[in-house]
């Protein structure tokens, strides 16, 4: 089958909330500009168009499951003394409308990196869409211009290579896909593909819904463990940073293999610090779709 906040005295009661590590401290004292993001994909889009001369702080630790996260007083500190404040949306990060007016520093840029992108409802990766990619790291490019208008050719410059590099991978996947046996991608994690399915031709079920901490009933997984079969599917993909029981339920009871497919909400420390790219990433992705659906 063919599927496949200054922070007032108030901030001292918000001491020790949320599951943050220590940030490093903002520096305004170097002749930089200071970016502080959320999730990865920001993170590494604003340092690819910083380059330099910026400094870009990555706020949800690596690793981390970012659904759930609640900034810190600290963090919140260090997005008041920043140049800029990146994130991805009030869908994703829900908890940044929430200190918005908190914040007292009036010339911190702040960017939605979502705004001009076409939101899937219920879904907040934007990211596993090339496209959007472009439009986020515009948004990201015209807020750092704005605080280092001199540098403006520079940021443009690295801005223009980051989109050649999206263009150049959404072709890839093009292609690889367009070879596929099969176009069905079951995946033993949260709902987190719907941009990457829409915009390939690719068919989707999600075993865990939109939540990574929900949980299939036991008759919606044996009902997807029967279709697994019926649809001859060889392999189940998991998700990176939560438990992989459930793929690996499905893969045990359909005799099916399991290959990583990982949304980019965050990466692993040692990745990061190794200094693996969202793109690296990407292309690992395609590696493991090529080998999942039998590609050419």
């Amino acid at each position: 089958m063919k599927k496949i906040i200054i922070l007032s005295m108030l901030i001292l009661s918000l001491t020790g909330c949320g599951n943050s590590v220590p940030l490093k401290k903002v520096d305004n004292t170097k002749n930089k500009i200071t970016i502080i993001t959320t999730l990865f994909p920001v993170y590494d889009f604003a340092k690819s168009i910083g380059g330099n001369k910026a400094d870009v702080i990555l706020l949800i630790p690596p690793g981390t499951e970012p659904h759930g996260y609640e900034p810190t007083a600290s963090d919140l500190v260090n997005i008041n003394n920043a140049d800029v404040f990146a994130y991805t949306g009030d869908f994703m990060e829900k908890w940044v409308s929430g200190i918005l007016n908190s914040l007292t520093n009036p010339n911190l840029e702040i960017v939605d990196t979502s705004k001009g992108t076409e939101i899937i409802s219920g879904d907040p990766h934007i990211w596993l869409d090339f496209e959007h990619d472009k439009i986020m790291a515009k948004n990201i490019a015209d807020a750092i211009i704005k605080k280092d208008i001199n540098n403006k050719n520079y940021y443009e410059k690295n801005l223009q290579d980051l989109t050649e590099k999206f263009n150049k991978i959404d072709n890839d996947y093009r292609t690889t896909i367009s070879s596929c046996q099969t176009k069905e991608i079951v995946y033993g994690g949260h709902y987190a593909f719907g941009y990457l399915v829409r915009r390939f031709g690719l068919e989707y079920i999600a075993a865990q819904g939109l939540s990574p901490d929900s949980e299939p009933t036991a008759k919606g997984l044996i009902d997807l463990v029967d279709q697994v079969k019926r649809d001859g599917v060889k392999y189940i993909f998991y998700e990176e940073l939560a438990s992989p029981k459930v793929a690996e339920t499905i893969s045990h009871e359909a005799n099916a293999k399991m290959l990583l497919l990982n949304n980019l909400e965050s990466l692993p420390k040692n990745d990061i610090e190794n200094g693996k790219t969202f793109i690296d990433a990407m292309y690992q992705s395609l590696d493991n779709i090529k080998v999942g659906l039998d590609c050419k």
